[in-house]
């Protein structure tokens, strides 16, 4: 066997997993950069890979948490150790992507939403910024999520 075939490959990334990289990416541009809403949607679909994201889910989340930005953050404020804007530009996006997922879509559990943020956090941001993007959506989740959060507790 050769190398190649040894190592597993990891599973193809789903329509809606790309749609958050490129969410977080643009989250990201925005935070930064200053880019608007517009300039993002427009230059997202140069970008690689962004044909196999779900493109309506892009703009609808992208849209959606900058629209909605200012009460993610007082959402998410009460649940952080320090200032919103002291946070890593990376953490502060997942937080407000997770934080909108979570109130915003319903169908997904909250458990996915919550592993997503890590696994994007892992690929794009600091050494431990996925523990503390964990340990924010838990505490957001068991209020925006109570029940959801209570029957997975229970073991349901």
């Amino acid at each position: 066997m050769t190398e190649q075939e040894q190592t597993p490959k990891a599973p193809p990334k789903s329509a809606r997993r790309r749609a958050r990289e490129f969410v977080l990416q643009g989250l990201y541009q925005w935070r930064v950069g200053g880019a608007d809403e517009a300039a993002i949607e427009a230059y997202a679909p140069e970008m690689e890979g962004f044909a196999k994201a779900d493109r309506e889910f892009f703009v609808g989340t992208l849209r959606g948490v900058i629209g909605q930005h200012e009460a993610l953050i007082e959402r998410i404020a009460s649940h952080i150790d320090r200032p919103f804007g002291e946070l890593s530009p990376v953490e502060a996006s997942l937080l407000m992507l997770g934080t909108f997922e979570m109130v915003n879509h319903p169908e997904t559990p909250y458990r996915v939403i919550i592993n997503e943020a890590i696994e994007l956090a892992k690929s794009f941001g600091g050494t431990d910024g996925h523990k503390y993007v964990n340990g924010v959506l838990d505490k957001i989740a068991a209020i925006v999520r109570p029940d959801e959060v209570a029957s997975r507790r229970r073991g349901k």
